[in-house]
């Protein structure tokens, strides 16, 4: 994969060019100090993906991109962004404005060599995933046809499927946007609470669940220990903080926790997915949206043990499809839908507050 680094600061450059030349499938084929260096690059050194910093005399990040993509619709972008609220309200931005995946600048590592080896675990991954460098050797297939999948046979599947009690969302790479879409679809009086893992560090969580908030009928916000979840709102865990769920007196409440990180992710949709299943049991829905890596898979195999079900995104619609393609492909998911389709199925399984009633018709 071809990369064009574009970052005022000359360390910056110099530390991702290092970062990644350790990489046999990845080649630094240029750099630009700032936007309209970079924009006049492009044509020249022809990248596969372009790293962008945020923040950037002349023309910044945001308004670089925008400018690339008139241009370069689906040229892959990764945003080097300050873990800080301006870094994270910039990101946000940039991910809504088409940029596909962002990595945070090592702050507090002690060392050149630490900050080298933390953008290396982050970036590379993600250059990889979004170039597809390893798809061919893991997928024979390009792109199954979901329609035709058919889930694990088995007592469960045979029975009527028991009333849903609780959503459970698990997202990554392509997250933000996809969130956007499904949260702007769902009805406001859904009779079920809704949880979510999305990938992201502190500080952006909390933005996230605002940008969710403002264009949901639903209460998004992000999770507080102790939150007691009722119909008609979703929280979001908090960037570094397992989510979990306990029955309590008063309902079921939130519980936060910072046990290792599971998949090297905290929160983990695994975490949540499987403390779900251990309350809800057969009343649970898992949803996997596009992401990276397979955080959800075990937590799945959790929520279809106790009768639960799970939906997976298709491949067509994810920007990366390894959680919901290692969940399809495991026989987990019922159904493989595409992201616009995923609020309805959501709605169907659910209801609304003023269908209760007739929920087992819609359902059926």
């Amino acid at each position: 994969a071809r990369v064009l680094i574009v970052d005022d600061s000359t360390v910056i450059r110099r530390l991702l060019s290092e970062a990644l030349s350790g990489d046999p499938g990845i080649e630094v084929v240029g750099t630009a100090a700032n936007g309209r260096i970079a924009l006049a690059k492009v044509p020249q050194v022809n990248p596969d993906l372009i790293t962008l910093d945020v923040e950037m005399p002349e023309l910044d990040g945001l308004a670089t991109l925008r400018e690339l993509r008139k241009t370069y619709p689906r040229l892959p972008v990764i945003m080097f962004s300050t873990l800080t609220d301006k870094g994270a309200v910039a990101t946000l931005n940039a991910l809504a404005a088409g940029a596909s995946d962002y990595v945070t600048k090592p702050a507090n590592v002690g060392s050149v060599t630490a900050g080298l080896q933390k953008v290396r675990d982050e970036l590379i991954p993600k250059i990889r995933a979004l170039c597809r460098l390893d798809e061919t050797a893991s997928s024979p297939t390009p792109r199954p046809k979901s329609p035709a999948f058919s889930p694990p046979t088995s007592g469960l599947a045979a029975a009527p499927a028991p009333p849903v009690e609780v959503v459970a969302l698990g997202v990554s790479t392509g997250g933000p946007n996809a969130l956007t879409e499904l949260f702007r679809a769902l009805p406001g009086d859904l009779p079920v609470p809704v949880l979510i893992v999305q990938h992201m560090p502190p500080v952006f969580t909390r933005y996230l669940a605002e940008r969710l908030d403002a264009v949901s009928p639903l209460t998004v916000r992000e999770a507080q220990a102790g939150d007691l979840l009722h119909p008609g709102g979703a929280w979001l865990a908090p960037g570094n903080y397992h989510m979990v769920v306990v029955r309590t007196g008063q309902g079921v409440a939130i519980q936060l926790h910072q046990g290792p990180p599971e998949n090297s992710c905290r929160p983990a949709v695994d975490v949540l997915f499987c403390s779900v299943a251990e309350v809800y049991g057969a009343g649970t829905l898992g949803v996997v949206l596009t992401g990276m890596g397979q955080d959800g898979l075990r937590g799945s195999e959790a929520i279809r043990q106790v009768g639960g079900r799970v939906l997976a995104q298709d491949q067509a619609t994810s920007v990366v499809w390894g959680m919901p393609g290692a969940v399809a492909q495991a026989g987990l998911a019922e159904r493989i839908l595409p992201l616009e389709q995923i609020a309805g199925e959501i709605v169907r399984r659910v209801g609304t507050r003023r269908m209760a009633g007739n929920v087992a018709q819609v359902r059926a």
